[in-house]
């Protein structure tokens, strides 16, 4: 069985992110690691891969400037390989620029039985790209999976929902988005970090995937920091301080 997990680097949540004061684009330099969204696919991908006694995991990414450190997180996981795209057209891209790019990459990957990807990365939560990626490629799609089960070419999904979940199934090839904390996501061991120092990363361009008329879709034409939390209301309670709450409810519309 093989899987392609798609995988988002992006800047570490520890540092502070920075805009570029020209682009408005958040500050993609230096060293990028693995989101901890996709953390969740690539163990699912990889435990489906052990359940069917065989296979590989290929990681899917687009980064700048060649950027493999999250990459490598991914591979020392357990990833067999991984394709990176990478090009300096591609910076400020939109959702569906990114969606096109990765169907894409995804075609360049023979004989695919399921393509996983995270609901929503960490430091965009459009939350769209995975079902643009369903779309470009003609692939049926199954959206928040918290269980994943593949057998004689059909993947059977509990779809998780607000009052507990859906039990869904489609023919493979398809793509499946997977909520964060579904699974465990394991710690790459020593062998596994060593390991993927050899792993073959194969680098891309826009140009190398054959897609015209890329355009990035997107202008940011300013930022405005977000309005500062005002102060609440205090309620002095001389005795008549839960009529003084109700009436401020009431105000509010709340009741």
């Amino acid at each position: 069985m093989n899987v392609v997990v798609c995988v988002k680097q992006i800047p570490d949540p520890a540092v502070p992110g920075e805009l570029d004061p020209q682009t408005h684009w958040l500050k993609r330099e230096g060293k990028l690691i693995l989101d901890d969204s996709d953390a969740y696919g690539v163990e699912m991908a990889l435990q489906l891969v052990d359940a069917a006694g065989g296979g590989e995991v290929t990681l899917v990414s687009m980064a700048p400037n060649g950027e493999t450190s999250g990459l490598r997180t991914a591979l020392a996981m357990g990833a067999a390989k991984a394709i990176l795209v990478s090009d300096d057209g591609l910076k400020g891209s939109d959702a569906l620029t990114t969606a096109k790019v990765l169907a894409a990459a995804i075609k360049k990957v023979e004989g695919a039985d399921l393509v996983l990807a995270a609901t929503e990365s960490s430091d965009g939560y459009t939350g769209t790209v995975p079902e643009q990626i369903a779309a470009l490629l003609g692939l049926p799609s199954i959206t928040f999976a918290k269980s994943i089960k593949v057998e004689d070419g059909t993947v059977k999904v509990e779809r998780q929902t607000e009052a507990g979940y859906d039990e869904v199934e489609s023919p493979t090839p398809a793509l499946v988005s997977v909520t964060a904390g579904v699974v465990e996501p394991r710690y790459p061991s020593f062998k596994g970090i060593m390991a993927a120092k050899s792993k073959p990363v194969d680098t891309l361009t826009v140009g190398d995937l054959g897609i015209d008329g890329l355009d990035r879709g997107q202008e940011i034409v300013n930022v405005t920091p977000a309005e500062e939390r005002q102060a609440g209301e205090i309620v002095e309670d001389e005795g008549d301080g839960h009529l003084k709450i109700v009436a401020f409810l009431e105000k509010q519309k709340v009741i």
